[in-house]
């Protein structure tokens, strides 16, 4: 039942840089939520913390790609290690500012140096494209690599939650500040399963974002994430008006355990039909399942309904990742999946931004409505966008089964 996830790990090193890439990725589901709770635990302001959350997710946005570009040009180890040590500097700036009452300004300059983190997932999945070509274990590595992003998600905001509560408040960013460190200098020190790095003269059309179908994935995901930035801070503001704030972190992990099964699932089948409606359907799915939490009223209805939930994101993302494979040239991979992170980063940075404010105004409950209207903006980008999804030139041919070569006909003639 699980030889295609035992297939993916028959090459040499891939086991070292998954496991390097699992804890180099804490940060992502660390940092955010560690900044909330730290600042609400310091000053009791969600507004501040959406903001800073905000203004953290905005900087990753615009300088990841840039990152990831330069990684596709020169390699992994010569860039990562120095934006990585960047990043741990300015969270520990933003420790000690918090830590000795520095006004707000210079919070946000700390967190917008932070913006640097680079993006680790994007990094091993570029390693796993350049070891399989063959499809069916691409499927699968993606599909592990997306429960590889859920495991962070449920163990990153026990940890960064459960030590900003109940340790000292900037425990937390602290601890995803060293993860990222080590997880840096491990994967890096992997050289022979790196991709090698593409001079400037293959790359022939600038920016990844030059494609269509890419542009459409960043679109919808820009409104994805802004789903995920509002849930996390009002599930901690709604943990707290009813007296249980740690209790935040189990929920959170509960979103995140749904979202591990079903990538889980996923990776052991053979999906059939075009890539770009299983994308639609996913991000639908993902719209629905946001109505259910605007009538939850306590903290274990809402964990059942963020766990069901969490079903549709993984397979959403795997499809997402095998679409970005197909949409941009080998050359520019690893910028055209960071792109897809930056819509991500950008739809956090609104969502936890607008949620914060929500739940200063009108209480947590009221909160979750930005999580559904982000749904709904995923879903309407995503139906005016799936058929623009074509393959990049060079990635048209044998490789894609017939169904995905009538559906590609269909998309040229409408």
């Amino acid at each position: 039942m699980l030889a295609p996830y035992r297939a993916i790990f028959t090459a040499p090193g891939t086991k070292g840089f998954s496991a390097a890439g699992l804890l180099g990725r804490m940060p992502l589901s660390m940092l955010g939520i560690g900044i909330v709770t730290m600042i609400s635990q310091v000053s009791g302001r969600y507004g501040l913390a959406g903001g800073l959350t905000a203004t953290l997710a905005l900087a990753a946005a615009v300088i990841g790609p840039q990152i990831s570009r330069l990684v596709d040009r020169y390699g992994q180890r010569t860039v990562l290690r120095p934006t990585a040590a960047v990043t741990v500097a300015s969270v520990a700036g933003l420790l000690l500012c918090v830590r000795l009452g520095a006004p707000d300004w210079a919070l946000f300059v700390c967190v917008t140096a932070a913006g640097t983190t680079p993006s680790l997932g994007s990094m091993v999945r570029a390693r796993w494209a350049a070891i399989h070509s063959d499809s069916s274990q691409l499927h699968a590595a993606y599909s592990f690599e997306s429960v590889v992003d859920e495991v962070c998600f449920i163990l990153g905001p026990i940890l960064s939650i459960g030590l900003s509560t109940a340790w000292f408040p900037e425990a937390g960013p602290l601890l995803a500040a060293v993860f990222l460190a080590v997880g840096v200098c491990w994967l890096t020190a992997q050289r022979a399963t790196e991709p090698v790095p593409q001079p400037r003269a293959h790359h022939t059309g600038g920016s990844a974002l030059g494609s269509a179908g890419l542009r459409v994935l960043v679109a919808t995901f820009t409104a994805t994430g802004a789903i995920f930035g509002a849930v996390d801070v009002v599930t901690v503001a709604f943990a707290q008006e009813r007296g249980d704030k740690p209790a935040a972190s189990v929920v959170l992990a509960v979103y995140a355990l749904g979202s591990c099964v079903a990538g889980a699932v996923f990776g052991l089948l053979r999906p059939k039909g075009g890539a770009s409606r299983r994308f639609l359907l996913g991000v639908c799915a993902m719209a629905v399942s946001m109505i259910p939490l605007q009538l939850v009223g306590n903290l274990p209805a809402l964990a059942v309904a963020l766990f069901v939930a969490g079903l549709s994101v993984a397979p959403t993302m795997v499809t997402t990742m095998a679409l970005v494979e197909q949409l941009v040239p080998r050359a520019q991979l690893t910028e055209g999946m960071t792109w897809t992170s930056t819509g991500l980063a950008v739809g956090v940075a609104l969502g936890s931004s607008a949620a914060g404010s929500v739940v200063d105004t009108s209480g947590a409950g009221a909160g979750y409505a930005v999580p559904a209207a982000a749904g709904a903006l995923a879903a309407a980008a995503a139906f005016l966008g799936h058929r623009r999804l074509r393959p990049a030139p060079e990635r048209e041919g044998p490789q894609r089964d017939e169904h995905d070569e009538h559906h590609q006909r269909d998309d040229y003639v409408a």
